[in-house]
């Protein structure tokens, strides 16, 4: 290669590198939600509205600027996308349909940081049901990243502490969950797998495995979302809820002996830590175990 042309290539090789070393992520607060951009292309939506069952994240653009999950099928109208809750919780469901029978409410969403190579997202959030008191609330810490062109992330870390003694029975549907877009969904050609290489809900239901991801064809092109459990986490690793139309959650709720309870004292305080992969290609071109690994030393 003419020396000249080295130069202008090496240039345009370090611009780019540089150029996406430099990424910057924004936030905008809007009444009762939070849109998060990457790069100025539209990444999420952080939804926290009083007329919702709890705060969730809709839509979850993939590099390919469509979402990867989904809202409200019409079977299941209580899997917003990407969420946390959790239902018969002291007499109460604080996950589905229903705001009556219980409500995750937004006290306050704050933009800390925004506009660098990171958004970060406090939520102050109160359990509520009327005509009883409030069993808990929890604090939410948001980070939003994007590594490469390739891969976003979403690091949710819940502190949830009691306001009094708390008992949750034994429930499937409990804490952080991922509703899929169809593209994503097993019936539809898509593939769930976990960290061991157990596949679809047949090998992966009740099975407990540190994460998840989930991938399907989008056009010409694949693109997957990956749930991690970090392993500071209670219970950890949690046995997977999961269902072949497309749905998969880390709960330790629903696989105890004999229905025994979840019982927490009042003042207890339970931390838990998620990360999110929003990705092109498939798990293994995502180098997912990779991430994990990671992961597990932050």
């Amino acid at each position: 290669m003419h020396y000249s042309k080295r130069i202008l290539f090496f240039a345009v090789v370090f611009l780019t590198v540089k150029g996406w070393s430099q990424t910057k992520i924004t936030a905008v607060k809007s009444n009762s939600k939070i849109d998060i951009n990457i790069n100025s292309n539209f990444f999420t939506s952080y939804i926290f509205s009083q007329d919702e069952k709890y705060p969730f994240f809709f839509p979850v653009n993939g590099p390919s600027n469509a979402s990867v999950t989904s809202m409200r099928n019409g079977n299941y109208p209580h899997h917003s996308s990407l969420f946390f809750g959790c239902d018969r919780v002291n007499g109460g469901n604080y996950w589905q349909e229903g705001i009556d029978k219980g409500q995750i409410i937004s006290l306050r969403a704050d933009i800390i940081q925004s506009g660098g190579d990171k958004v970060v997202i406090e939520n102050e959030c109160i359990w509520r049901r009327p005509e009883a008191n409030a069993p808990m609330k929890d604090f939410r810490t948001i980070t939003i990243t994007a590594p490469s062109k390739d891969l976003y992330q979403i690091d949710v870390d819940i502190t949830m502490e009691t306001l009094m003694d708390v008992t949750i029975l034994k429930t499937n549907h409990s804490l952080f969950s991922g509703r899929l877009d169809p593209d994503l969904a097993v019936i539809n050609g898509g593939t769930m797998i976990n960290a061991e290489g157990n596949q679809a809900e047949k090998g992966t239901f009740g099975v407990k495995s540190p994460w998840i991801d989930c991938s399907g064809k989008r056009g010409d092109k694949v693109e997957g979302i990956t749930i991690m459990q970090h392993p500071s986490n209670p219970w950890y690793p949690s046995p997977w809820f999961t269902r072949d139309y497309g749905f998969f959650s880390p709960t330790p709720m629903y696989w105890p002996q004999d229905d025994k309870a979840t019982v927490m004292k009042k003042g207890d305080k339970l931390v838990l830590r998620y990360r999110v992969l929003v990705h092109s290609g498939n798990h293994q071109m995502a180098n997912v175990a990779s991430l994990f690994e990671k992961y597990k030393g932050e």
